[in-house]
């Protein structure tokens, strides 16, 4: 059995209320930072479907680069911290040794004109950050490869405030202009956050290096970890914690329609093709087995994927979730359905739940954990 850790469910979707967020504003770098608060871009004639805006300056093209590697894991961000100044590796490494600290990923950031609007930009490195986003996110390689192709990726809402489309180029304006072509949009699942760019982009537009850092900390006691990221990167910085109410993505009691876009809405929609099966008690197995999807490899039994499927038991249970012609058990999309098919068949939706879980793992220690985490999860949800 795997060790757990108790804590929030680490989920990124859309989340329910988007909170201004304070970044340095790429346009007075050179004179000290800047700060512009902002929720939402603020279009001043945006309108769907209007043409890009022309340049107002001689305007530079970017080039393409290489493409990012498949995604091999995810990495549940519980704080956003936004810098006044740049973190240095003192302070970084600070963090690193912070207690339940296991990932931590700076971006460059800063506030940038698109289309007539003002929005915050970060700067990532498409292959380490894609596993930092909501899992529909992750999984989109298109998304992924744009960036990789120094075009820019935007939200949802972004997309639809300002009438973006795909493939077309459009002028951001930062320290300097670029003409950079749109590559797509998705749930970035980070609140103020609504633009990414490569670094290589990043840095012509003039954002601001290494003011963003995310950090990933599973089983942390989350009061004290703000306190000593306060202390590692100074008082003047934001430190936002990705688990309060209003970060967190809305829930339905019924299973959610369409490709879910996070690990939450995954588990909430395989649930209900178990009538009687609680999303919970996926949410509590997929945390103890892999932690979100965080750790998929081989178990020392020879258990893979998000769910921890033995491939003997996955060649009788495994499903194509998401219709792409295979039943891989290293999808989410296939294994956190699957796990719901192996549950229910062992009884979990017929008043069985204790042993259903116990034909998951054959422990009663494990089955008086998955039923109190799904408790837990119950409560932090409700």
């Amino acid at each position: 059995m795997r060790r757990f850790a108790r804590r929030h469910l680490a989920l990124r979707g859309v989340p329910a209320v988007v909170v201004a967020i304070a970044v340095a504003a790429t346009g007075t770098v050179a004179s000290g930072a800047a700060y512009v608060m902002t929720s939402e871009p603020k279009a001043e004639r945006a309108t769907p479907g209007r043409a890009p805006a022309a340049a107002a300056r001689p305007t530079t093209v970017v080039p393409a680069s290489e493409q990012p590697s498949a995604l091999k894991h995810v990495v549940p961000p519980d704080f956003l911290v936004i810098s006044g100044q740049p973190v240095s590796k003192r302070q970084l490494a600070k963090v690193s040794k912070l207690a339940h600290v296991r990932d931590v990923i700076t971006v460059d950031a800063g506030a940038v004109r698109l289309q007539g609007g003002q929005a915050n930009m970060f700067a990532v490195d498409p292959v380490r950050f894609r596993a930092w986003t909501p899992l529909g996110t992750a999984t989109d390689d298109a998304l992924w490869t744009a960036l990789s192709r120094d075009q820019f990726v935007v939200s949802d809402d972004v997309q639809r405030q300002l009438g973006l489309r795909s493939g077309m180029q459009y002028a951001i304006q930062g320290r300097t202009q670029l003409m950079t072509t749109m590559g797509g949009a998705g749930s970035l699942g980070l609140p103020g956050i609504n633009v990414l760019v490569g670094r290589t982009t990043g840095r012509r537009i003039g954002l601001v290096p290494d003011i963003g850092l995310l950090v990933n900390a599973p089983g942390a006691d989350l009061d004290a970890l703000q306190g000593g990221l306060r202390r590692a990167v100074g008082a003047q910085s934001q430190i936002i914690n990705l688990h309060e109410k209003q970060y967190q993505p809305q829930t339905n009691k019924k299973a959610p329609r369409g490709r879910p876009t996070s690990y939450l809405q995954l588990y909430q929609q395989a649930a209900g093709t178990c009538p009687g099966l609680s999303w919970t008690v996926l949410a509590a197995i997929g945390q103890i087995e892999s932690d979100h999807g965080r750790n998929v490899g081989p178990s020392s039994a020879g258990a893979l994927g998000p769910m921890q499927f033995m491939p003997a038991t996955w060649r009788s249970y495994g499903v194509d979730g998401d219709g792409d012609g295979k039943a891989d058990i290293m999808d989410p999309f296939d294994a956190v359905p699957a796990a719901a098919k192996y549950l229910c068949a062992s009884g979990a939706g017929r008043g069985s739940l204790s042993k259903a879980i116990w034909a998951y793992n054959h422990s009663q220690a494990y089955v008086n954990a998955v039923l109190n985490l799904a408790h837990a999860y119950a409560r932090r949800f409700s």
